[in-house]
C-alpha cells in the first residue's frame, strides 16, 4: 500500500512543478516579446502586452498591485501596510528636507549640518558607492513596478565608471510622466508657478501619487538598506518643483510626501527579497523584461 501510494504521488509533483514551469515559460515568451518592442521604441505596444498579463495566473501579479497614497489623505490604516520604523520614516524625510535647502542655501553651512547629522561619508571606496547608486536605481525601478508605472530603460555605474567619475550616476526611465516635461519647459522658461488649479488638472491623482513613490524610491532603498543617504538628489529637486508646479501649500505638500514615504518604505521592506534579486540582474545589465521576470518569480 505504501509502494502504491509513492508511485502514484510522484506524477502528481511532476504534473505540479510541469504546470508552474509551463506558466513561468509564458510568461518569458511575453517578456521577450515585451523586450522586443522596448528596443524598438514602440513603448505603446510593449504597455500593451504587459497590460496583457496583469492579474493573469502565470502573468504578472506584482504589476499595479501597490496600494497606492489615498487622494484625500485620511488617517491611514497602519496595520494594512508592513509596519515601518516611525524613526526610518523621519530620516527619509530630513534628507528631503537638507536636499531641498542645500539648493536654495549656502553650501557651506549645509554641509556642515549633514556632516553633524550624518557622519562624513566621503571616504566610501568605488565599491560602496557603487552598491549604493545600485540600490538606489533598484529602488525606483521596484516602486515603480509595483505601483504600475513602466520602466522603459535604466543605467547603473560600473565599479570602473564610479572610479573614474566619484560622481557618476545611473537612471531609471519610466513611462506615463509627461506631465514632467511641462514642469521642466516651466523651469526652463523662468515662469513663476502660480497656475496651480491650471496645472493641477493637468495631472491625475492617482498619477501624482505614482509619481512620489516612485521619486522617492531611491531615497528610500538608500535609508533602508545603509541607514543613512548621500543625499543631494536630483530626485528630491524634481519632487519640490513638482509640488511648486501644483502650488501645493506646506501642509498639503508635506502631508503628501510623508505618505508617499511610509508607502514606499512599505513596498520594499515587504519585498526585500525582489529588491536584491532586481539589484543582481541589474549589476549585470540584464533586460528590463528579464528584470521584470525576476521581480514575479519572487511575489
Amino acid at each position: 500500500m505504501n509502494l502504491t501510494v509513492g508511485e502514484l504521488s510522484v506524477p502528481v509533483i511532476r504534473a505540479f512543478a510541469g504546470e508552474k514551469e509551463c506558466k513561468g515559460m509564458r510568461r518569458g515568451r511575453a517578456l521577450r516579446r515585451f523586450d522586443k518592442e522596448l528596443a524598438k521604441g514602440n513603448y505603446k505596444a510593449a504597455h500593451s502586452l504587459l497590460k496583457q498579463l496583469q492579474y493573469k495566473t502565470g502573468g504578472l501579479l506584482g504589476f499595479g498591485s501597490a496600494k497606492l497614497v489615498p487622494k484625500r489623505l485620511p488617517a491611514m490604516n497602519r496595520q494594512e501596510l508592513c509596519m515601518v520604523d516611525e524613526s526610518l520614516v523621519d530620516s527619509v524625510l530630513c534628507s528631503i528636507k537638507y536636499s531641498i535647502e542645500f539648493a536654495l542655501s549656502d553650501e557651506e553651512v549645509l554641509l556642515t549640518g549633514m556632516e553633524d547629522d550624518l557622519g562624513s561619508e566621503s571616504d566610501d571606496s568605488p565599491y560602496e558607492d557603487h552598491q549604493m547608486c545600485l540600490q538606489h536605481e533598484a529602488g525606483h525601478f521596484l516602486v515603480g513596478y509595483l505601483v504600475g508605472v513602466l520602466p522603459r530603460s535604466y543605467q547603473v555605474p560600473s565599479v570602473e565608471d564610479i572610479t573614474q567619475d566619484k560622481f557618476a550616476q545611473g537612471n531609471v526611465q519610466f513611462l506615463g510622466f509627461e506631465f514632467l516635461k511641462e514642469v521642466d519647459m516651466s523651469t526652463i522658461s523662468s515662469k513663476s508657478f502660480t497656475q496651480g488649479k491650471e496645472n493641477r488638472a493637468k495631472i491625475s491623482s492617482q498619477t501624482l501619487n505614482r509619481f512620489l513613490c516612485v521619486i522617492l524610491g531611491g531615497l528610500a532603498a538608500e535609508h533602508l538598506i545603509f541607514g543613512y543617504s548621500e543625499l543631494l538628489h536630483s530626485d528630491v529637486q524634481k519632487l519640490d518643483r513638482v509640488l511648486s508646479w501644483l502650488c501645493l501649500n506646506e501642509n498639503e505638500g508635506n502631508s503628501l510626501v510623508r505618505r508617499a514615504v511610509l508607502t514606499t518604505l512599505s513596498l520594499l521592506s515587504h519585498h526585500h527579497e525582489a529588491r536584491s534579486r532586481l539589484a543582481e540582474a541589474m549589476a549585470s545589465r540584464r533586460s528590463i523584461g528579464y528584470c521584470i521576470d525576476m521581480i514575479e518569480s519572487t511575489l
